[in-house]
């Protein structure tokens, strides 16, 4: 079943749903906002792009998706692909692979793959989601420490030591500013669940910044002023050859996307006591992505810990997520320039509390204590995510977990427990 679930919904709605959506959209921007600005500069993108792509995806996967209480938006898990791409072939490049992502699902959804998630082992995806969490938070060392290096590789390997190697450029400021914005994000979190804690966290780091005329680097200072209006939609640049160059990228994207937005609604449901719809919620994305590339966003996707709070906040309905987007496009066209004075340590923190969150660590000792061959498959993908390549990690993880799951002569059954970050 494909028809979305906003459908199923404005059947019955009425002014008391309306107040608590209100509500949860409002809370969920001001989580999204801060989110949308660290994920989209990680990714080696302009940061009004992150804004872009919570409106644009957002307001899209919330009218078309199959959850009642998905949040659509830019996620980390798309941080270590992006920046690829980007590196290689251009944001043009990235614009039409997110583009062909889009047109991928689309397909999926027609087709009604939104079940194949089964067959991915689980081991496989918390394999490379720890692996993209240790990669995000090495790349926020530099702005959390305040490091002065040029240059940087992208190679994890040879990052480290090149960050090392600097150690003498530490800059105190900024070292504070992140400890304080990382404190407050752990402290607010645990006694006022239900604040936009990271918003709070990351404007209290900035004001330190900004007030106490501190010597570090903010959005303004770095990317110069944020655009107060969202840029004029234009079909990205396609070529056959450059189509083909990007597949790979597109498949990828097209893969974290489904499989992040099916997790996202799998842990909805747990929430909720519902149930989404798999090949709505893959269109949706389908639509979202092409919508986003349309307007030079980034690779969109349902956001677990977005998700989650909108359902701690009360939402009830896709009204929520559309009001969130457009909550965030108010904030663009009327507040750019207070985003600009953020502070790059404490988007840092952001990143690097984010990153944590990604890697699950309560349940270490479960895959510890779990079938051998299970860990071995998360080690093996983790280990491909962090030295080699996403997509090796992808490809080889499925590959050898299907064949292992053979190898045991049962039934092929979904093993998903949900996620918890």
């Amino acid at each position: 079943m494909r028809t979305p679930k906003i459908l199923t919904t404005l059947k019955s709605y009425s002014w008391s749903l309306f107040t608590a959506d209100l509500l949860a959209g409002l809370t969920v921007a001001m989580v999204a906002l801060p989110l949308s600005l660290a994920i989209a500069i990680a990714s080696g993108a302009d940061p009004a792009k992150g804004l872009v792509t919570a409106i644009v995806g957002g307001l899209f996967i919330s009218l078309l998706g199959g959850s009642r209480v998905q949040i659509g938006g830019p996620t980390g898990a798309f941080i270590v692909v992006v920046f690829g791409v980007i590196a290689q072939h251009g944001y043009d490049g990235l614009v039409l692979a997110t583009f062909m992502a889009g047109i991928i699902l689309l397909i999926a959804g027609y087709f009604r793959a939104g079940n194949l998630i089964a067959f991915v082992p689980e081991a496989v995806v918390n394999g490379f989601t720890i692996g993209i969490g240790i990669i995000i938070a090495a790349s926020q060392l530099q702005d959390f420490f305040g490091l002065t290096v040029q240059n940087i590789p992208a190679d994890f390997l040879e990052k480290i030591p090149a960050l090392w190697e600097g150690r003498e450029t530490l800059n105190l400021a900024a070292l504070g500013i992140a400890a304080l914005s990382l404190a407050l994000i752990i402290v607010l979190r645990r006694i006022a669940p239900r604040f936009p804690g990271l918003l709070i966290a990351v404007g209290i780091g900035s004001a330190f910044v900004y007030f106490m005329n501190m010597p570090v680097d903010t959005i303004q200072s770095r990317f110069g002023d944020l655009p107060s209006q969202l840029p004029h939609p234009q079909w990205p640049d396609m070529s056959l050859s450059r189509m083909g160059d990007l597949l790979p990228s597109a498949l990828i994207i097209a893969f974290l996307a489904g499989v992040e937005s099916l997790l996202s609604a799998m842990v909805a449901d747990k929430m909720i006591d519902g149930h989404h719809r798999p090949n709505a919620e893959l269109s949706a994305q389908g639509v979202a992505n092409i919508a986003s590339s349309l307007f030079s966003g980034l690779p969109v996707t349902g956001a677990i810990a977005r998700t989650a709070t909108n359902v701690k906040a009360g939402g009830k309905t896709p009204v929520a997520g559309i009001i969130h987007a457009i909550i965030i496009l108010l904030v663009m066209y009327f507040a750019a320039p207070l985003a600009g004075y953020l502070a790059m340590p404490a988007l840092a923190a952001l990143l690097v509390i984010t990153a944590w969150n990604m890697t699950e660590p309560h349940k270490w000792r479960d895959y510890a204590r779990g079938r051998k061959s299970d860990l071995f498959l998360l080690v093996l993908t983790l280990g491909l995510t962090v030295v080699v390549d996403l997509t090796v990690a992808i490809g080889v993880g499925v590959s050898v977990g299907l064949a292992l799951r053979l190898s045991r002569r049962k039934s092929v059954e979904s093993d998903w427990t949900p996620p918890d970050r």
